[in-house]
């Protein structure tokens, strides 16, 4: 994997097992994909023991760094590969959105204000 570098993994309360390292490698790949300018990616998967009720334990965090504003997200469920998941799906909807923005403002330039008065060459 050529972006295996830019991917960094942690787990709070959880012990990282090689099979959990490998679901998050290959849901993360197609982040990669919508962007070459993305600078690091940090994946935080925690495990909550105080959750009062048994539902929403696993709580996935993802820290995507790209130029400009970096994005952010967090997704909780009671299994943690749905947390994964669903972190991964805020993550691609982001990014989408990111790129949409983009095209529409190459396609819709702002105009340049030129002042009223401009002195002639003589």
């Amino acid at each position: 994997m050529k972006n295996q570098v830019k991917l960094i993994m942690t787990g709070n309360n959880l012990e990282l097992t090689s099979s959990i390292k490998t679901i998050i490698r290959e849901k993360t790949e197609k982040l990669f994909e919508h962007n070459e300018h993305i600078i690091r990616m940090r994946v935080e998967a925690e495990y909550d023991p105080h959750q009062s009720s048994h539902q929403k334990e696993y709580i996935a965090k993802g820290h995507l760094e790209v130029r400009g504003n970096d994005h952010i997200v967090s997704a909780a469920s009671n299994d943690l590969y749905k947390s994964i998941d669903q972190m991964v799906l805020k993550l691609d909807r982001m990014m989408r959105r990111r790129a949409r923005l983009q095209r529409s403002k190459r396609k819709s330039p702002h105009p340049i204000d030129i002042p009223s008065f401009i002195p002639k060459a003589s």
